[in-house]
């Protein structure tokens, strides 16, 4: 059992500078306390995400932790230019000593897709062209492709990945078809929906994922949820309804302002949120508690905590997650292991 991060860099009253210094202290903190990955999303034009350039950020990460994987969650293919990413990811992957993660996808918003002149409606295809010229690229010397939207002919490719022959996958699944094409090819996943919805991806990951070869592992299949931890479940509650307001305005600030529906919309108050099944407030036990639940409703083996969020402050946020790595983590640990032992005896 592993622990990870999901980190929208949603907004703040801070002044941008101490907004991010104070979210690069959290992510020294998470490689400190032994978390395995930081997932960062990138948005575009909108207060959800102070990243709109993940490499830039995350850089930054590489220079401040010792252990910590990281990667976007996910690059939004669409908006790069496949050589320059290439190069990117290869010279983070090496900065990094090869702690880099990968994961792409089309975007969730076509607003800020529409905003850099793409056709929110051919985003699959770019993304699925472009993919495959960013994994070429990473494992060949000299590119070569032609396809609709990109074209290359002999391009010498510099760079190379610290890893071979490229750093780890991801990819967000929403849908048990998405999650079987992620199985397919032997991807590492993270579900954010409800339980439900995320039992039934995880359910026909399992059932489609074959190892590529024998004694593979199976990939970590993430349950991402909003946490927050305290002493007591009454300061857990006060914490996380007032700053989950803030990110909630953040989250859906693009669609109020154009007037159109919510891609994966979330319910506007905490409680409802935790209604559904997707975040927690709480001590170390009723946090144990609820993770212990839905890990063994959905079939996940990997726990992504959304700690930083809204108006916590950096106390507030590091307060959480030093009581997560010192009481919850370990719990969880010796409840996996006991059940992996359980499953091997019979």
């Amino acid at each position: 059992m592993e622990f990870g991060i999901f980190d929208h860099l949603d907004r703040t009253g801070a002044a941008l500078p101490d907004f991010y210094e104070d979210r690069l202290r959290i992510v020294e903190a998470y490689d400190r306390l032994g978390f395995y990955a930081y997932h960062v999303a990138e948005h575009h034009a909108t207060p959800l995400g102070m990243a709109p350039s993940p490499n830039v950020f995350l850089a930054a990460v590489a220079q401040r932790t010792k252990r910590l994987r990281f990667g976007p969650l996910v690059f939004v293919l669409p908006l790069y230019h496949p050589l320059r990413l290439i190069a990117e990811i290869c010279m983070l992957d090496q900065m990094s000593r090869g702690r880099l993660e990968l994961s792409f996808g089309r975007g969730a918003s076509p607003i800020e897709a529409e905003y850099f002149g793409v056709d929110a409606d051919a985003r699959q295809d770019i993304y699925a062209e472009a993919i495959e010229v960013i994994l070429r690229g990473l494992t060949h010397k000299t590119l070569d492709f032609h396809g609709k939207y990109f074209d290359f002919d002999n391009v010498p490719m510099e760079l190379a990945p610290f890893q071979k022959p490229h750093p780890p996958l991801w990819y967000g699944v929403h849908a048990p078809d998405s999650a079987e094409r992620a199985a397919k090819r032997n991807l590492n996943v993270v579900s954010l929906d409800s339980p439900t919805d995320t039992q039934a991806s995880i359910a026909r990951y399992r059932a489609t994922w074959r190892p590529p070869h024998p004694g593979a592992a199976i990939p970590k299949l993430g349950l991402g949820r909003f946490i927050v931890v305290a002493e007591t479940d009454a300061e857990a509650e006060r914490l996380a309804r007032r700053a989950y307001l803030p990110w909630h305005r953040s989250f859906t600030h693009l669609p109020r302002l154009h007037g159109r529906a919510q891609t994966h919309p979330r319910p506007p108050q905490w409680d409802g949120l935790v209604d559904v099944g997707q975040g927690i407030a709480g001590s170390p036990r009723m946090v144990t508690a609820f993770l212990q639940a839905q890990l063994a409703e959905t079939g996940c083996n990997y726990v992504v905590g959304q700690f930083a969020f809204g108006d916590l402050t950096c106390d507030e946020t590091l307060r959480s997650i030093n009581l997560f790595a010192d009481e919850v983590m370990p719990a969880l640990r010796a409840t996996s292991g006991a059940s992996e032992a359980l499953s091997l005896a019979r």
